[in-house]
């Protein structure tokens, strides 16, 4: 018996050693020398403090800020990574259609110009959840409403937007998109708040 079991020992320990250890080494050694800020989160400080991630989104809620999609990821517009997921929800799911439609009226209570169809990226979550982004139409609904906060002309907001809108991958791929963390640190960089 133990004729069978030790060499199946040993390779359970040469195996566990090389693809439990060496290869994750390697890889994590490799992504840090090539690509060490995207391997470490690609995270954006301010002032030497962190204050978030170009890839996870970020809970804003203040009027002066443009705002992301929805959440699954807890709270409707909570971005809680570690609860990261897609809801699940079928569209005949009486919860989705509750949640879709607390998302219309919060936005047609927090941007009262916003009249019309909605984009479907203002009102549904998507994915993990944690989208960083949202469609360059969601954000011109929201322009209105940060230009009052900010005591700005709209047009200065739409250049913002038209600055920080990413387009598409190799000119072909996804859709164009902006960064609501990103347009929302330049805001603040160039356009503060007035109190």
């Amino acid at each position: 018996m133990w004729q069978q079991l030790t060499p199946a020992l040993r390779m359970m320990i040469i195996f566990t050693v090389l693809t439990g250890l060496v290869y994750p080494g390697v890889i994590t050694g490799l992504a840090q020398l090539i690509f060490s800020r995207q391997a470490n989160g690609s995270l954006v400080s301010r002032n030497a403090r962190i204050v978030g991630s170009e890839l996870l989104g970020q809970s804003f809620t203040k009027p002066e800020y443009f705002h992301g999609r929805p959440s699954a990821a807890g709270d409707i517009n909570e971005n809680d990574a570690s609860a990261s997921g897609g809801s699940n929800l079928g569209p005949t799911s009486q919860k989705l259609i509750d949640r879709v439609r607390a998302s219309v009226a919060d936005i047609r209570k927090s941007n009262p110009d916003a009249t019309g169809a909605l984009p479907g990226d203002s009102v549904t979550a998507w994915g993990s959840g944690l989208v960083p982004h949202i469609s360059p139409a969601t954000a011109e609904l929201l322009v209105a409403r940060v230009a009052r906060a900010r005591a700005a002309s709209p047009d200065a907001i739409r250049q913002f937007v038209q600055q920080h809108t990413e387009r598409r991958d190799f000119g072909v791929l996804g859709e164009p998109r902006v960064n609501v963390l990103a347009l929302n640190l330049a805001l603040d960089e160039r356009l503060p708040v007035k109190h």
